[in-house]
């Protein structure tokens, strides 16, 4: 089993107000993985992010953040165009997936899933399970929940990774973002940004300095918070540059692919 997320800034134009699909690239993507089903039996769970669609409505409606009852009706509305939006971006990403014949089938993670103070606490998996044994791959997205403590939240694909990983422990996990791994500084505007081979201790965090689209969901740090934690169960995982053509092929066929590896061992 695999675990593959591609992160928004890959499928969209995440800077942008605008909601955008790069359709060139999600069609690479699609084909990518379509050749390495075609080459090597394999199951396969899609987890994507919320780009230019989740972000925008998320940050201007502050989902997750502490408000009064008064301004719950706003509230609420902000939620439905969240989850609308990032259900859109869903939408064209199976649509591109079966287009290669790719028997992908949708499973948002506001459908079964509730969170506390912003940590997931309880989404039953049985129909991923299911679906597996079925022969599809299940797509999961960045998305908006019920929240017990804040009443609604947004629980990022970074956090959906860890979640699944934990409950279904598969042989392999793969970020495909916008950098080739992890860098102590945003290498897209620093020449002389220094490249992680591999990333296994918190302590490392306090050597970044910054690095690409830091968003509602956490940016990087964020994502190397989330795979440290499968990494203390022994479940490894691996940070590429999804915009390299032919990158999502060689790691799901498990060939050497330029990235960072976060993991506890030596």
């Amino acid at each position: 089993m695999i675990i593959l997320k591609i992160g928004g800034s890959i499928l969209t134009n995440k800077d942008s107000t605008q909601s955008e699909v790069d359709k060139e690239s999600l069609k690479r993507i699609a084909s990518e993985i379509r050749a390495s089903l075609d080459n090597s039996s394999k199951e396969l769970i899609i987890v994507h992010g919320a780009g230019s669609f989740g972000h925008p409505p998320a940050k201007k409606y502050k989902i997750g953040e502490a408000f009064d009852e008064s301004e719950y009706p706003q509230k609420r509305i902000g939620f439905c165009e969240t989850q609308n939006a990032v259900k859109k971006l869903n939408m064209y990403i199976c649509e591109a997936l079966i287009e290669e014949c790719l028997p992908v089938v949708a499973i948002p993670a506001s459908s079964f899933m509730t969170a506390t103070n912003k940590r997931i606490t309880n989404g039953n998996l049985d129909s991923f399970k299911r679906y597996l044994n079925k022969g599809f791959i299940p797509v999961i997205y960045g998305d908006v929940v019920l929240d017990d403590e804040l009443e609604i939240c947004v629980i990022s694909g970074d956090q959906l990774i860890q979640y699944l990983a934990k409950n279904l422990n598969p042989d392999m996990v793969v970020l495909g973002t916008d950098v080739d791994g992890v860098y102590n500084k945003n290498p897209k505007i620093h020449d002389d940004a220094i490249f992680f081979e591999k990333f296994s201790s918190l302590d490392d965090l306090e050597t970044l300095e910054g690095t690409t689209n830091v968003d509602v969901t956490g940016g990087m740090v964020g994502k190397i918070k989330e795979l440290l934690y499968l990494a203390d169960l022994g479940i490894e995982s691996k940070i590429i540059n999804a915009e390299v053509e032919d990158n999502i092929f060689k790691v799901l066929e498990n060939e050497n692919v330029k990235g960072t590896i976060i993991s506890r061992g030596n």
